[in-house]
């Protein structure tokens, strides 16, 4: 779900001058190292963990909601904000995204590689576990989850468009409407979902920090809890007379079967319905340091690898042959270890033995720039 952006800093370097240097030497200029560094927000790592959770929570459900209409209500309600939350958070930290080369080296380490790592992963995941040899390798066409980072490298890369249009939110809100009208878009780079989901990155990249301080005061955090009861009751009348496909934003109204103005209605319902729900997320997001602070570096990893256990679950039946899922205590039962799956993958450990993938550092790909080059010529001469 997804570091969403290039939030991890590095530590601080406790640098210290030596004891024995004169009172009188000039102290050299500081080097980049010694700078010290900022440090991570507690309350974006938070949302970002408890987002990818209910991102997990919501696969899990899935296979539930032919057979519970409060499984279907549950469902709708954590679709229409999950994705939008994150995604915001991703515009959010892609604000100084520019044409830099350190930039742009990262957004091909960080979002192109693994696209097309797990691209061909899940690619051999889906012949071996479906027993579908003729699944195609098709790096135009994202499998599953791995639409977001085709996503977020095309809505990062337009961040420098997006800061001199003068109204970039309801431009990127047209945009959406007519993805949601235009059956002929295709299914290449899966660009309805990267059209219609694209206002919440350009809202989250004109939002500033007394933004995320106005949502997170008390009178926000005890409204959203009628908000959001109100939320569930609507989803609960709606899940038998609405299909939850709406809720993907990766067809036209016209593929969904519904007429096309249909697609003009429900981008403006759920694009409202989505930024309420999402700043009532945020108000009860945890601001302070939490025993899952730290994961939330992690929620790429988690995202990309229990893609493997959900499509899994489905290959192999096991919802149709443990009929106990779909009770109560079921239903209970996969929420707690599809929320235990998602938190263990993101964990220190599982980023230690996946970085290879999610984040290599491929310096023999890339040239030095010039700037590089003489920071280096200078530290040899000093």
């Amino acid at each position: 779900m997804f570091r969403a952006a290039p939030t991890r800093a590095p530590l601080p370097a406790a640098q210290t001058a030596p004891a024995h240097q004169p009172p009188n030497t000039a102290a050299a200029p500081p080097t980049p190292a010694a700078k010290p560094a900022k440090r991570r927000d507690a309350f974006f790592d938070n949302a970002k963990y408890l987002a990818i959770v209910l991102v997990a929570m919501g696969h899990s459900w899935e296979p539930l909601t032919d057979h519970s209409r409060v499984a279907e209500a549950l469902y709708m309600t954590v679709y229409t904000f999950h994705m939008p939350a994150f995604i915001v958070i991703s515009g959010y930290f892609s604000r100084s995204f520019d044409m830099r080369p350190d930039r742009l080296r990262r957004l091909v380490t960080g979002v192109a590689v693994p696209y097309v790592i797990f691209e061909v992963a899940y690619t051999f995941f889906k012949r071996w576990a479906d027993n579908d040899p003729t699944q195609p390798f098709s790096l135009l066409d994202p499998w599953y989850l791995t639409w977001f980072l085709v996503a977020l490298f095309i809505w990062r890369l337009t961040t420098p468009l997006w800061k001199i249009v003068r109204w970039p939110v309801p431009l990127a809100v047209a945009i959406a409407v007519l993805a949601a009208v235009s059956p002929d878009i295709g299914d290449d780079l899966d660009l309805q979902r990267v059209l219609q989901f694209l206002p919440f990155f350009v809202l989250g990249l004109f939002l500033k920090p007394e933004h995320f301080q106005l949502v997170r005061r008390r009178e926000v955090r005890i409204l959203s809890v009628p908000i959001f009861a109100a939320a569930l009751v609507l989803a609960y009348w709606a899940a038998p007379r609405m299909t939850s496909a709406w809720f993907y934003h990766r067809d036209s109204a016209q593929e969904l079967g519904a007429p096309w103005w249909a697609g003009v209605v429900m981008t403006f319902a759920l694009f409202g319905c989505s930024v309420v729900l999402t700043a009532c997320f945020f108000a009860w997001v945890p601001r302070r340091k939490m025993w899952f602070t730290v994961l939330g570096a992690g929620t790429l990893y988690g995202y990309l690898l229990h893609g493997f256990i959900a499509k899994g679950s489905r290959f192999w039946g096991w919802f149709d042959d443990y009929a106990w899922l779909h009770k109560p205590m079921g239903e209970v039962f996969v929420t707690v270890v599809a929320a235990s799956l998602i938190t263990a993958l993101c964990t220190p450990p599982v980023q230690r033995m996946f970085r290879f993938a999610m984040e290599p550092k491929m310096e023999w790909a890339f040239k030095k720039d010039a700037a590089q080059l003489a920071r280096d010529r200078g530290r040899v001469k000093a």
